[in-house]
């Protein structure tokens, strides 16, 4: 068992491609995940969970059907299952994103930017 702290800005500095989530720890059944994004994401909803957004550099939006949220370094946002959503960056921004282990990036839109198997870092 590896029992030491787990450096955010050392993991990231090792992420060199937007939109490809990197796992770094594991609670029971649940991921968290750093990923750099920039430009947008597809539309898309997970339909058996909720899906946690917390920005730690940059900012963000979520845009959702019914308008959208916008976050800012620091801040956070949980998707609630089945909600369609898409996630957007003007520019680069780094944010971690806590979900069940197994989660499709894409939720149900599937497509090329769909991670079948998240790697570890």
């Amino acid at each position: 068992m590896d029992l030491k702290a787990i450096n955010l800005e050392e993991k990231f500095a090792r992420i060199t491609e937007h939109w490809s989530p990197k796992i770094i720890a594991q609670m029971n059944d649940t991921h968290f995940k750093l990923v750099k994004i920039q430009g947008e994401f597809v539309w898309h909803s997970h339909a058996e969970t909720d899906e946690v957004f917390i920005v730690l550099a940059g900012a963000m939006r979520i845009a959702l059907e019914e308008g959208g949220v916008d976050l800012k370094e620091g801040e956070m946002f949980v998707v609630p299952k089945g909600v369609a959503h898409k996630p957007v960056a003007v520019e680069e921004c780094s944010i971690m994103v806590i979900e069940p282990a197994g989660t499709l990036n894409t939720g149900d839109a599937g497509g090329d930017m769909t991670v079948d198997a998240v790697e570890w870092i």
